[in-house]
């Protein structure tokens, strides 16, 4: 049996959302300001073999006039940062001309004012001003256009950043698995898994290749692809990763419902079994699953054990059903003292007959003969018996058993007007008739 809930099936298809974080602070490089962010997007820097570009300088009083805005913005005071920036502006368009590599820097430093300020719409467009001014370090159009991509993506503008990383790929030499996992998540939201797939497999492998653990995030954008793929081995795969980095008890739970997919039921068992004997499982619906498995592998004790002790916390509701599932265990357990109270409970929370017809089984079982007749008379009264036939029949005995046999003539007579029945119920009848005529024999005797 593959225990396959919703629950568990969600948990597989829920995907932790990635930080999309643009860490935007400020960096002087060059004696120009660069966002750490995008610095943080190449490994290692390698020797530049481009073509260098011809970069204008940064004079003196720019850069003393720079540095005065900087600091009030590291001061926390933006307006006079933004006040200083407005102003040689305005200066390069009347008198003061500013280069281009001026002038990227006075926009860099505006799209970091404009990004503390959470206005990601106005830090895109000074980022794109500093991007189309000519001549700039190759290094500064690098970073900042890999922080325009991750603006594209923290306003949901999923296309238009995947489109700016592209660009920022086709510019770099040394991309970091980080870039890739960006590029990864921005073709998951635009629902081409193909690619998405194909990117953090990339991420994940870079990491490995340097013996770096891969961020526990990336695993489950990998393990939620494969499962859209419906590629099952490559999900367990993905999983059992997790659990050799992050044993969480959301991925052992998962990969007990994977295993079952895959029909290992030993595995199965031993991963949910894992996260249980650890106190991991304090859902009602996880413990039922437990519970199941180990009904499944014929372990009905530690079944039984499993819900009495989820109903005992409050873990699991305690509805009829839960009552019945750990009554049943502890049946075939052979725990028949123990089987009775829970069907009980069972019973009386059900507004069906069927239940009532199962506890007057046990109760017959038990040799309880009289509590077996109230139970099935119940039962059949309540109505809602999969085999009414069988409980009468079932009833017929526990009258006999109390040598009630006019009773136990009805309950036969009932039970074999089904067909299905009818062979039982007339040899019942025939040996209740032959054991009264013996009891009669004896008495005249």
């Amino acid at each position: 049996m593959t225990i396959i809930t919703t629950w568990t099936r969600a948990a597989l298809l829920a995907l932790p959302v990635l930080a999309l974080q643009v860490a935007v602070t400020q960096l002087q490089t060059d004696l120009g300001v660069a966002p750490l962010a995008a610095a943080g997007a190449q490994e290692e820097k390698k020797k530049d073999t481009r073509e260098t570009r011809r970069t204008p300088a940064l004079r003196n009083k720019v850069y003393e006039k720079l540095a005065e805005a900087q600091a009030a913005a590291e001061a926390k005071d933006l307006n006079t940062a933004e006040q200083i920036l407005d102003e040689m502006i305005a200066a390069s368009r009347e008198s003061t001309k500013l280069n281009s590599y001026e002038l990227a820097n006075v926009w860099n430093l505006k799209a970091f004012i404009a990004y503390s300020r959470e206005d990601y719409a106005g830090a895109l467009r000074a980022y794109e001003t500093v991007v189309s001014q000519p001549d700039i370090p190759l290094a500064m159009e690098i970073n900042t256009r890999y922080t325009i991509a991750q603006l594209y993506f923290v306003q949901e503008q999923w296309q238009r950043g995947i489109d700016a990383l592209l660009e920022w790929f086709g510019m770099t030499e040394s991309p970091n698995a980080n870039a890739y996992v960006l590029l990864a998540q921005g073709y998951y939201q635009t629902k081409d898994y193909d690619k998405a797939l194909a990117n953090v497999e990339k991420a994940i492998n870079i990491y490995k290749e340097k013996g770096n653990v891969p961020k526990e995030q990336w695993y489950n954008l990998a393990r939620f692809l494969y499962f859209e793929k419906n590629d099952t081995d490559k999900t367990v795969a993905t999983l059992e990763e997790l659990l050799k980095y992050y044993p969480k008890k959301a991925y052992w739970v998962q990969i007990s419902h994977m295993y079952g997919e895959q029909k290992r039921e030993k595995d199965q068992l031993a991963a949910m079994e894992t996260a249980y004997v650890q106190d991991m499982l304090d859902k009602g619906t996880e413990l039922t699953t437990m519970a199941y498995l180990y009904l499944n592998a014929d372990v009905p004790y530690k079944a039984a054990k499993v819900m009495d002790k989820g109903l005992k916390s409050e873990a699991i509701e305690g509805k009829s059903k839960d009552w019945e599932l750990t009554g049943n265990a502890w049946r075939q357990a052979q725990e028949i003292d123990r089987a009775i109270p829970a069907m009980e409970k069972a019973a009386s929370k059900s507004d069906k007959g069927e239940l009532y017809a199962r506890l007057g089984n046990i109760y017959l079982d038990n040799d309880q003969f009289k509590k077996a007749v109230t139970a099935l008379n119940k039962g059949l009264q309540r109505g809602g018996i999969k085999r009414p036939d069988t409980a009468r029949l079932v009833l017929g005995m526990a009258y006999f058993n109390l040598k009630q046999y006019d009773n136990a003539r009805k309950a036969f007579k009932a039970a074999g007007r089904d067909e299905r029945s009818a062979k039982y119920a007339n040899q019942w009848i025939k040996y209740m008739d032959s054991e009264l005529e013996r009891q009669k024999q004896l008495a005249e005797g």
